[in-house]
């Protein structure tokens, strides 16, 4: 009978479970190339979007700056009424030819009203304008700064990726260690009950192990909580919807890294760095915008004409033209000009500036970055030592409790320097690959060290 109520159980709910089969969002396998695509992709993370606007937005102004230099044709049709006082205009029929003379006919001051009919087509060309053609070409360089300071995006997003990547590793890694510590101390604790059931222990060493084994099941819960944390901070940094569960397939891992010495990266940085082509586009910019202003000085010349049928009505309207050269030579407009070139020089020397800053900066950055990670192997090596000599400890002091030559106080001591000395190996070997992601970061190479 109770079978058979299970069996129907299982009928009645097999739809439901089969429902939330299929609604379950599917688990998202990652590994840190995959991350890295899904963010630098045209839909990924916020900056790479926003740099894309940005590069449309540059060829936009390239765009208005060569309209400067092409023809300004226009069209327009135009029909008027009007009446004038010819006397505003300093005409006075009266005062030259006295009424009396014509019969008492006096000329009116008033004209009108009459209508003007206009149909016409007007041009203007840019003959000889230096500084419109130096804009244009700073407008130019404009583009190729955005193009290399959107490749530093790149760069940039994927040192986020591979950092917070790197940060959910450490934090499985923590996990992993947190699972074998309390595995560990559940094995202790089982050995503690054992000893005094066959009367080599006592119950304060049953007590102390499994003091030991809450505190490890504490440090469980809170590298469970780092998980779901770096994770979210993950998808987030990515572009990827926070609820998508993930699963990362990289591990936390020494990576033999090739030896280089500060001149040869500098020498591969000077190379590669995005931001510094950037920056030697914006100083070129800044050194064309300020010819630019110089070149006000300089007269220039257009060509400018006219066609279209003018009249009363369209029925009666004639063609008419005009054609002309205008030659505007700037002579004094209050010093706007003055200023403009003072502004845009010290703009130009302001990007100099900042060039020899960025190139000391990545200097430093390499140098640093070189230390860091000297320093970070030799932690993963001595690391790896301690976890080494930990476990050999604690299998000895196991084996003197097991003999009764010792208590469980040197088996909890060489408990406890075990997961230091693991947690002190997970450290290590995150620092030894954030020193990589830097290295990589600081010569511009961070696309080639993701695997």
């Amino acid at each position: 009978m109770r079978f058979a109520r299970l069996l129907a159980t299982i009928v009645c709910t097999a739809p439901l479970w089969a429902q939330q089969l299929q609604t379950r969002s599917p688990v998202l396998q990652l590994s840190l190339k995959q991350a890295v695509e899904i963010a630098i992709a045209p839909e990924g993370n916020t900056r790479v979007r926003l740099a894309e606007e940005g590069l449309k937005q540059a060829e936009s102004r390239r765009e208005e700056a060569r309209a400067a230099l092409l023809p300004d044709l226009e069209g327009y049709v135009q029909a008027q009424n009007e009446t004038n006082n010819i006397k505003a205009f300093g005409f006075n029929f009266s005062s030259v030819i006295p009424p009396a003379l014509i019969g008492g006919f006096s000329f009116p001051s008033l004209l009108g009203p009459f209508t003007i009919v206009d149909a016409r087509m007007t041009v203007n060309q840019s003959v000889f304008d230096l500084s419109a053609l130096r804009r244009y070409q700073a407008s130019k360089i404009a583009i190729e700064a955005v193009k290399a300071e959107n490749e530093g995006t790149l760069d940039q997003v994927t040192d986020q990726v591979a950092r917070a990547y790197l940060r959910a590793l450490r934090a499985q890694a923590s996990l992993d260690t947190a699972h074998a510590n309390v595995a560990l101390s559940e094995a202790l604790l089982h050995l503690a009950q054992s000893q005094k059931n066959a009367g080599t222990g006592t119950g304060i060493e049953i007590t102390r192990a499994q003091v030991q084994l809450a505190n490890d099941r504490q440090f469980e819960l809170v590298a469970g909580n780092e998980v779901d944390t770096t994770r979210l901070q993950l998808l987030k940094v990515i572009g990827l919807r926070l609820e998508n569960p993930v699963e990362l397939t990289g591990r936390l891992e020494y990576i033999a890294t090739e030896s280089v010495e500060a001149a040869q990266a500098l020498t591969t940085a000077w190379e590669h760095r995005a931001e510094l082509k950037a920056q030697q586009r914006r100083e070129d910019n800044a050194r064309l915008n300020y010819s630019a202003t110089k070149l006000e000085r300089i007269p220039s010349v257009s060509a400018f004409g006219n066609y279209g049928d003018l009249g009363t009505t369209f029925g009666n309207a004639l063609p008419t033209r005009s054609v002309g050269v205008s030659l505007h030579v700037p002579i004094f407009d209050g010093g706007r000009r003055d200023a403009r070139r003072a502004e845009s020089a010290s703009q130009y020397r302001e990007q100099k500036i900042r060039t020899v800053d960025l190139r000391d900066q990545i200097e430093l950055d390499i140098r640093t970055a070189l230390d860091s990670l000297r320093s970070a192997d030799a932690q993963v090596q001595t690391a790896e030592e301690g976890v080494t000599l930990a476990e050999t400890e604690l299998a000895q002091a196991e084996r003197r409790y097991r003999a009764g030559v010792t208590n469980s106080i040197e088996v909890t001591d060489a408990q406890t320097r075990l997961a230091r000395a693991r947690d002190n190996r997970i450290a290590a070997l995150y620092n030894y690959n954030l020193a990589r992601i830097d290295l990589g970061t600081a010569m511009g190479t961070i696309h080639s060290m993701i695997q």
